[in-house]
C-alpha cells in the first residue's frame, strides 16, 4: 500500500507540474499553503482518473479492432440515434437563439418591474433536475396532463414522440444564449445604437449592422454551449421519449440501452463519438474565450 501511495503521489506531482507549471519541490516542502496543496492534489487526482477513464473507453471501443468499431457506427439504430440527435440540436439551437436574443435585448435595454423574475425563469433549467423537467413536460402534455385531452382530440402526440424531445432539449438548453449575450449588451451600451438611429437607420438595420457585430462572439459562445447541451442531454429526453429504438432514441439514450443489452462495444463506440464531440466543443470554446478575452 505504501508503494502504491508513493506512485500515486509521484503521478500527482507530475500532473501538477504539467498543468500548473509549478515546482513540485516547492509543493512537497511546504512553500504552498495547505488549502492550495489540497486543491492541487484533488485536481491532479481528477485528471489522472479522467485519463484512466478515457483509456478504458478507447480500449473497450477498439477491443476487437477498428473494423468492428466502424461496423458498430454503421448500425441502423445507431445511425438513427445520431440523426435524431443532430435534428434535436438543429431545431433547438435556432429556437434558443431567437429566445435568448429577445430576452437579452429586453433585459439589457429596458428597466421594468419583474426583471429579476425573468432572470430567475431563464436560470430555471440550471436549478431543476433534467428528470424533473421531463416530468413537468409529461404532466403538461401527457395523456392525463393539462393539455392532454385537447391534444388527443386533435390527434397530436407530444409525449413519447419527437415533439416532446424537442421541448425537453429546448428547455434544458434555454439559458446559454441569453446568459452570454446579456453582459455583452450591457457592456456595449446604447450609444452606438442611438447614433445609428440619428443617422436614419431603422430598428432592423441597427440590429444587423451595429448590435449583432458587437455581440457576435458572445452569441457564438452561447450557441456552442447550447449545441453541447442539446446533443448530450439525457435526463429530460429519457423521460419524454420512451427510449424506443430507431424511433425516439437519441445518441446518449443509445449508449445506455446498448450497455444494458450487454452490447459493450457498441455502447463504448457511441460514447467515444460523443467524447470526440465534447473535445471539439471544448476546443472551439477555448478559441472563443481567447477571442472575447473572457479569461481576462
Amino acid at each position: 500500500r505504501s508503494k502504491m501511495n508513493e506512485k500515486l503521489l509521484a503521478d500527482d506531482n507530475k500532473v501538477i507540474k504539467r498543468i500548473f507549471n509549478l515546482d513540485t519541490n516547492a509543493y512537497m516542502e511546504g512553500a504552498l499553503d495547505v488549502k492550495t496543496k489540497e486543491l492541487l492534489g484533488l485536481v491532479a487526482s481528477a485528471v489522472l482518473r479522467c485519463d484512466d477513464c478515457i483509456k478504458y473507453h478507447l480500449e473497450t471501443a477498439f477491443k476487437k479492432g477498428v473494423n468492428p468499431f466502424i461496423e458498430n457506427l454503421m448500425r441502423t439504430d445507431f445511425l438513427h440515434a445520431a440523426w435524431l440527435t443532430l435534428l434535436l440540436a438543429v431545431i433547438s439551437i435556432p429556437i434558443n437563439t431567437v429566445f435568448g436574443l429577445c430576452v437579452a435585448w429586453s433585459i439589457a435595454r429596458h428597466k421594468f418591474p419583474g426583471r429579476a423574475i425573468v432572470l430567475s425563469i431563464i436560470d430555471l433549467p440550471f436549478s431543476i433536475s433534467p428528470v424533473v423537467a421531463g416530468l413537468m413536460i409529461v404532466l403538461l402534455y401527457g395523456r392525463q396532463g393539462w393539455f392532454g385531452p385537447w391534444l388527443q382530440s386533435h390527434d397530436i402526440q407530444i409525449i413519447f414522440a419527437f415533439p416532446g424531445m424537442v421541448l425537453a432539449t429546448s428547455f434544458v438548453s434555454m439559458p446559454f444564449v441569453a446568459r452570454e449575450v446579456i453582459p455583452v449588451l450591457e457592456e456595449f451600451g446604447k450609444d452606438p445604437e442611438e447614433a445609428a438611429k440619428t443617422l436614419g437607420a431603422n430598428e432592423w438595420q441597427t440590429f444587423w449592422r451595429v448590435t449583432l457585430p458587437s455581440i457576435r462572439w458572445g452569441l457564438l459562445y452561447g450557441l456552442i454551449l447550447t449545441n453541447a447541451r442539446a446533443m448530450g442531454e439525457f435526463g429530460a429526453v429519457s423521460v419524454v421519449s420512451g427510449n424506443i429504438a430507431s424511433k425516439t432514441q437519441s445518441l446518449p439514450l443509445f449508449v445506455e440501452d446498448a450497455y444494458k443489452q450487454y452490447e459493450t462495444e457498441a455502447a463504448f463506440s457511441a460514447a467515444v463519438l460523443l467524447a470526440l464531440l465534447a473535445v471539439v466543443t471544448l476546443v472551439v470554446k477555448e478559441v472563443l474565450e481567447r477571442k472575447t478575452r473572457i479569461k481576462d
